[in-house]
């Protein structure tokens, strides 16, 4: 059954944090569309508010889910997006199946 994972973000309201954060997230998403399972990897930046951001991504099954959270890049990506994400702001991860 293929899992979505949808996560809502937001970055330090800087021009520098929103830049890092695009620049981020479309080099994960070259990355992470590569990996064997992965049906699609979305990037969405609210345009009201440019320091709001989601991901949707979506998985072949829980096998695909965990190559992703295993994968080399998933830890430098923590480590570039920990510091740019607003820390006054909860990030959310919802997690769902497709039917």
């Amino acid at each position: 059954m293929v899992r979505t994972i949808i996560v809502h973000l937001w970055t330090l309201p800087t021009k520098e944090a929103e830049d890092k954060m695009r620049a981020t997230l479309k080099t994960a998403k070259e990355i992470y569309l590569k990996d064997s399972g992965t049906h699609n990897w979305f990037i969405m930046q609210d345009p009201k508010d440019s320091t709001a951001w989601s991901i949707v991504e979506r998985y072949e099954d829980e096998d695909a889910v965990k190559t992703h959270f295993a994968h080399p890049h998933f830890q430098q990506f923590m480590t570039d997006v920990r510091p740019i994400t607003d820390p006054a702001k909860e990030t959310q991860i919802l997690t769902y199946e497709e039917f």
